[in-house]
């Protein structure tokens, strides 16, 4: 995702969340700069994977035995994403039950924030 996109989204995100009223809640704002930076350990993780030409790795032992790997690059970035995934949930779950008069709407324009979605979705025209 391209890193001005992501800010575009993140503000996005920011104005729903005032629009709800939890843009100061503490449990709110610790997780969405947490979240902010769990994107950063993905893309660099992402450019890791990217960098290697395969999924396996050798490790070599003081003997000389070799043995083949999975490269924990791709475990970590899987964790990662699992992670990420889980604190949009949360995030998600704060702007619901904290938020002041959250409706089914405001909850739709924030997975759309998240999804990277414009308001103006030319596919709706």
């Amino acid at each position: 995702m391209a890193k001005s996109s992501r800010e575009e989204q993140a503000e996005q995100i920011r104005k729903l969340a005032e629009e709800s009223g939890v843009q100061s809640n503490y449990l709110f704002v610790t997780t969405f700069d947490r979240y902010q930076v769990q994107l950063r350990i993905l893309d660099r993780l992402e450019a890791a994977v990217d960098a290697e030409e395969d999924v396996k790795v050798e490790k070599k032992y003081s003997k000389g035995v070799t043995n083949s790997y999975a490269n924990p690059v791709i475990k970590e970035y899987s964790r990662a994403v699992d992670s990420a995934n889980k604190t949009v949930g949360t995030l998600m779950r704060i702007i619901k039950n904290f938020g002041v008069g959250g409706d089914d709407d405001s909850d739709d324009q924030l997975m759309a924030a998240i999804n990277g979605e414009d308001d103006d979705d030319e596919s709706d025209q």
